[in-house]
C-alpha cells in the first residue's frame, strides 16, 4: 500500500476551516453561507481532482463567488446624475436613514398616543416645508408615476391639453403621449414642434378639458426661431395648470438659470407640479407632488395611489435628504473648479511618484440625469490612455471614466474626496508600460 501522508487530497482543508478564513467569512455576511460552501465544495473537488493545490482552495473559491450586486462604483465620468449608475448619491445622513428604518420603524405609527398615524409624515412635512408655496404635498415612487396619477385622477376620459414641443420621450424607448393615453386621457396637441402660443391653447379648452400640461423638455434644447408659454400666462386661462419640472429642482439655483424649480412654478400659478427625487434634489428614486390642497388630496385618496406608494426605506431616505441640502449631488455641482484642479494635479504627483505619467486636462462636466440640458460646468480631469478604460471598470472597486479623443478622462468632480487613495489604487493596478 501506498503512503496516504503523501496523497495530496489529504491536505485540503476542511470546509468549516475555510468557512471560518476571513474573506470567505465577510462573503457569508454579504452573500448568505449557503452560496459560499457551494463555492468552497466546488474548490474543494478541483483540489481533489488535481486541478489546483490544496493551498489555492481559498483563493479558487473567493474567485467563484458572485459579485456584489448591485457593485459600487466610483462615477468620474463627469456626470452628475447617471442614469446607468442611479443617479443621485445618496448623502451619508440619508444613508443612515435607510439603515435605522431597514428594521422596525414608525412609519405609519404615532409613537406618543400608540395609534395609526399619517404614513410617512417626517418626509412630507420636510418637503412642505422645503417648498412654503405648495399648501400640499404627496410622494409616489417616481417622476413618471406622478404625471400618471395626475392624469388618471384629473383626466381619465377626459381631455389633457399639451404642446407637440414638449410631448418628449424620456428614456428607453417610453414616451410620454404613450404613458399619458395609458391612463384613459385624451391628448389635446397644440402648435407646432418648435412653437406654440397662447392662443393655441386656448383655442383647445374646451368642456372636455382636465387640464393642461407644461412639460420642461429636461433633456434636450430647440433653439432658433421658437416660442413657448410660460406657466403664469396659462395659469390665466382659467382651467389648472399641471407642470412636469422633472429634475426636482425645489428652489431657484443661479448655477441652472434655466431649469424650473417647484416654488417658483408654484408661484406663477401651477395647480399642481411634479418632479423626481433622485435628480437634483439629490435623494432617492420618488415621485414629488405639490399643488393645491385640493388637488393634491383627490391624488391622495384615488385608488391608484395605493399601487404607487413608496416604501419606508424611500421615505427615510427622502425626510433625511431634504433635512440635509448638502448632498453629494450639491456639493459635486457647487465644487470650485479651481479647488477640483489642484485636488486632481495632487492625485496626478501621487500617481507620478509610483511611476505613472498622466496628464491633467481641463473637461467639461454636465448635469445628466433628465436635467439642465446645454449647461457645462468648467472642471478637471486626470488623462490616461484609453485602454485604462476596460480594466478600471471592470476592477474592484470599479472606476468608470469617459473617453475622448483616443484618452480616458476621470473627472473627480463626482468622486468623494476620502476615495481618491482608490482611484490612485485603481490605476496602479492596470499594468503601467505607459
Amino acid at each position: 500500500m501506498g503512503d496516504g501522508r503523501a496523497d495530496p487530497r489529504r491536505r485540503v482543508p476542511r470546509t468549516d476551516a475555510l468557512l471560518a478564513e476571513p474573506r470567505l467569512g465577510a462573503a457569508a455576511a454579504r452573500i448568505g453561507r449557503d452560496r459560499v460552501k457551494a463555492a468552497v465544495r466546488q474548490a474543494q473537488d478541483r483540489a481533489r481532482r488535481g486541478e489546483i493545490d490544496p493551498e489555492e482552495v481559498p483563493d479558487a473559491a473567493l474567485a467563484a463567488l458572485p459579485p456584489a450586486a448591485p457593485r459600487a462604483v466610483l462615477n468620474a465620468t463627469g456626470v452628475l446624475l447617471h442614469t446607468n449608475l442611479g443617479r443621485a448619491a445618496l448623502s451619508d445622513a440619508a444613508v443612515a436613514a435607510v439603515v435605522a428604518a431597514a428594521g422596525h420603524t414608525d412609519v405609519e405609527l404615532d409613537l406618543g398616543t400608540g395609534r395609526r398615524a399619517r404614513r410617512g409624515r417626517d418626509a412630507l412635512d420636510a418637503l412642505a416645508a422645503a417648498v412654503p408655496s405648495a399648501e400640499a404635498v404627496h410622494v409616489v415612487n417616481n417622476g413618471a408615476a406622478a404625471l400618471v396619477l395626475a392624469a388618471t385622477a384629473l383626466a381619465a376620459d377626459a381631455e389633457i391639453v399639451v404642446s407637440r414641443g414638449e410631448l418628449v420621450e424620456i428614456g428607453d424607448g417610453f414616451r410620454l403621449p404613450d404613458l399619458l393615453a395609458s391612463t384613459g386621457a385624451r391628448l389635446r396637441e397644440v402648435g407646432t414642434t418648435n412653437r406654440t402660443t397662447v392662443a393655441d391653447y386656448a383655442a383647445a379648452i374646451g368642456p372636455r378639458t382636465g387640464f393642461l400640461l407644461k412639460v420642461h423638455p429636461s433633456n434636450f434644447r430647440v433653439t432658433g426661431f421658437t416660442s413657448a408659454v410660460p406657466v403664469r400666462r396659462l395659469a390665466d386661462l382659467g382651467v389648472p395648470v399641471v407642470a412636469d419640472i422633472g429634475s426636482g429642482l425645489l428652489a431657484p439655483d443661479p448655477l441652472l438659470p434655466d431649469e424650473p424649480d417647484a416654488a417658483s412654478t408654484l408661484r406663477a400659478g401651477a395647480a399642481l407640479v411634479t418632479a423626481s427625487g433622485d435628480k437634483l434634489l439629490g435623494g432617492p428614486q420618488a415621485g414629488l407632488l405639490l399643488g393645491t390642497a385640493e388637488l393634491v388630496e383627490r391624488l391622495r385618496r384615488h385608488p391608484l395611489a395605493r399601487a404607487l406608494r413608496v416604501d419606508k426605506l424611500t421615505l427615510a431616505a427622502l425626510a433625511a435628504t431634504l433635512g440635509d441640502p448638502a448632498t453629494p449631488t450639491r456639493t459635486a455641482l457647487h465644487v470650485d473648479a479651481a479647488a477640483l484642479r489642484g485636488r486632481t494635479e495632487r492625485l496626478r504627483d501621487a500617481l507620478a511618484a509610483d511611476g505613472r505619467k498622466i496628464e491633467v486636462v481641463p473637461a467639461v462636466a454636465v448635469v445628466g440625469g433628465g436635467g439642465a440640458p446645454g449647461v457645462e460646468l468648467d472642471s478637471w480631469a486626470l488623462s490616461l490612455p484609453e485602454r485604462y478604460a476596460a480594466a478600471l471598470r471592470t476592477g474592484d472597486p470599479p472606476v468608470l471614466g469617459r473617453v475622448a479623443r483616443g484618452r480616458l478622462l476621470l473627472d473627480l468632480r463626482c468622486v468623494p474626496e476620502h476615495a481618491d487613495a482608490e482611484v490612485r489604487a485603481a490605476v496602479l493596478a492596470v499594468p503601467g508600460d505607459d
